[in-house]
């Protein structure tokens, strides 16, 4: 086997430390350039090369990302620096490095549904999560289900990220120690292990001004880039964590569970953010908010189900007649104000027997919210699993407005929803007590 030369500094040093140790799961966060991928690529060559004929995955959410991020620099990289003379040989057909001893690194995108499935058919040694504050805590469940190759090295997954909000999963997991979906504690949280690793951590392989450029960013992202924190909730927010989950219940674990809830509700929604998004590569625009909202018989508001993404028009559309039929929802409701009739139109051409409403934003998004805050406040909403993404943009909305870097879709929707559940229904009530008194 060839020798590594790469010498490696303080900080990757106590994290390769962490990353050879007995966890099985381990999470390396901080800012950025801090050489959190570096050194889990470098883990990643080190198991291929010892276990003959091992495969090794590496998933980011968008392939394109991966492909210039990690394929075409950071692997070749530590091949160059750490394993001079390495044969790594790399396949652009199914894009996968292979090594001589026959081990295969292989990469795909989450955002490429058949690459993503084919790579998650074939069992591996090693699953990298690369910049995990962009995955769903559901694909990462799906990924480490494939943590089954028998190659005589240690099951292992490795995450990276730079860290997003203390409600993305990473933190519930590698810091709270509890299971993202319902809160319960960890059976094994001594699997857990993570570390913190700044750019101020790898000063010798930075160029000189590249801190310079981090300090100069505003607050939240130099949090975030140079320090390498969670985002805590923005001052006077309208949610805290404690209160999303308060009242948060496990997500149904089969179908017939699922079917359970639904019969538990007395109302379902589908509810719809629009956007100028025109498709998965489009990622100038904002995404689509599409989320499923639900109210049972005693008044308890619900979210049931995120589907927001980047969608065509006529891909919103389908997915959501799909959720509105295998929901068994009774409405659609579509906030009108981009594109306007368009909206209902898009709906119609992919079913004409949907109800249909149209709402319209005549008031800011942080008015809009706060009734529906409040519902939280007093525990009348509930989370059915975990809902990092609506989350994070519920704990970006302060008094003064919204402090998120983009818009708010998946809470937008999320609000529309609950608004027509339950909101709406309030001030009727109250109206009609007011008349009747």
């Amino acid at each position: 086997m060839i020798q590594p030369t790469f010498a490696l500094t303080e900080k990757q040093t106590e994290a390769n430390a962490i990353l050879a140790s007995p966890a099985r799961h381990i999470l390396l966060r901080g800012g950025s350039r801090s050489g959190k991928t570096f050194l889990i690529c470098r883990a990643l060559l080190i198991r291929a090369l010892k276990a003959k004929g091992s495969t090794h995955a590496v998933l980011r959410q968008h392939f394109n990302h991966l492909k210039f991020s990690v394929i075409f620099d950071t692997m070749p990289k530590v091949a160059r620096l750490c394993y001079p003379g390495l044969d790594l040989h790399l396949d652009k057909t199914d894009w996968f490095h292979e090594l001589p001893n026959g081990s295969r690194i292989i990469y795909g995108g989450l955002d490429d549904k058949e690459r993503a499935d084919k790579i998650l058919g074939q069992e591996h040694s090693s699953i990298f999560l690369n910049e995990a504050s962009q995955i769903s805590y559901g694909a990462r469940n799906k990924a480490v289900t494939r943590l089954a190759q028998t190659s005589g090295l240690a099951l292992k997954e490795y995450v990276d990220c730079n860290p997003p909000s203390v409600s993305h999963w990473t933190y519930r997991l590698w810091y709270q120690k509890v299971e993202p979906n319902g809160g319960e504690e960890l059976a094994d949280p001594e699997a857990y292990a993570s570390i913190q690793m700044n750019p101020a951590d790898n000063l010798a392989n930075l160029p000189d001004t590249y801190l310079t450029q981090l300090q100069s960013l505003p607050e939240k992202d130099r949090k975030r880039f140079l320090h390498g924190e969670f985002l805590a909730q923005v001052d006077n927010a309208l949610w805290s964590l404690d209160i999303l989950d308060r009242k948060r219940e496990r997500r149904w674990g089969s179908e017939s569970e699922r079917q359970a809830l639904i019969e538990r509700m007395q109302r379902i929604v589908v509810a719809i953010d629009p956007s100028g998004c025109a498709g998965v590569e489009d990622q100038r625009s904002d995404e689509i908010g599409l989320v499923v909202c639900g109210v049972d018989f005693a008044g308890q508001g619900y979210i049931l189900e995120d589907l927001s993404g980047r969608y065509s028009p006529e891909g919103w559309a389908r997915v959501a007649i799909s959720a509105f039929e295998s929901w068994r929802a009774d409405t659609i409701i579509a906030e009108r104000n981009f594109g306007g009739a368009m909206v209902e139109s898009t709906i119609r051409t992919a079913s004409q027997y949907a109800p249909v409403k149209l709402v319209t934003a005549s008031r800011g998004k942080k008015v809009r919210a706060e009734p529906v805050a409040a519902l939280y406040e007093q525990g009348k909403i509930t989370h059915v699993g975990a809902f990092p993404e609506i989350e994070e943009q519920y704990l970006n909305f302060s008094t003064a407005g919204y402090q998120g870097g983009r818009s708010p879709d998946r809470a937008d929707a999320a609000v529309w929803g609950l608004t027509e559940l339950i909101v709406e229904q309030v001030s009727l009530i109250e109206l009609y007590s007011r008349l009747a008194g």
